[in-house]
């Protein structure tokens, strides 16, 4: 399957994944953790930890500081 992971403000890329691939699995190709970003489906957030359903998604780095 390929999806398209667009990061905000950032690059694009395309990846190719299994079916049974998490949104988690698209992180890690483009050196970014779950626990760093938010992921977008059509504008809406989707759990990591949930089977890939789109074939292009979004994400969005959380901001963090003190």
């Amino acid at each position: 399957m390929r999806v398209t992971v667009d990061i905000a403000g950032e690059d694009t890329h395309e990846l190719e994944v299994d079916e049974d691939a998490t949104y988690a699995d698209l992180l890690a190709p483009v050196d970014l953790s779950p626990h760093e970003v938010s992921v977008l489906v059509d504008g809406e957030h989707v759990p990591t930890d949930q089977p890939v359903a789109a074939d292009r998604v979004r994400v969005v780095r959380l901001i963090k500081g003190g």
